[in-house]
């Protein structure tokens, strides 16, 4: 099983990146795919995610309406597209998969977690 992220790196503040997840060893059309960042000295949480039928999305209030979670099942991949990003969203970004039916942040009921990726965003 692998989730490898990618897509990250260094932005201005304003600017976007679109991280992308690749999928491999299970059947991803059948897990519910999660973001969830860590940044240094803070806890790590869900930022968003979409359900297993692509019909239901989550997000946390500061990434809304920034933020978009998509995903493409014959592809094994999912995306977040991220925009008017600022300093508060520098972090390590994780792809993540869930056997659920519906979208939950609680980052133990994941069961496959990609190796992260850095954001940093420059003010």
């Amino acid at each position: 099983v692998q989730l490898v992220e990618s897509g990250g790196g260094l932005v201005q503040a304003g600017g976007s990146l679109r991280l992308s997840c690749a999928a491999s060893g299970f059947t991803f059309g059948h897990y519910a795919i999660g973001w969830f960042r860590q940044a240094p000295g803070k806890e790590r949480e869900a930022v968003s995610c979409i359900t297993k039928t692509n019909d239901i999305t989550y997000y946390i209030d500061s990434v809304k309406g920034r933020f978009t979670i998509s995903r493409d099942n014959a592809l094994y991949t999912a995306y977040l597209q991220m925009n008017t990003l600022n300093s508060e969203d520098s972090a390590i970004y994780y792809c993540t998969a869930a056997d659920t039916y519906g979208c939950t942040g609680r980052s133990r009921l994941y069961d496959f977690w990609g190796q992260g990726i850095q954001v940093t965003v420059s003010s």
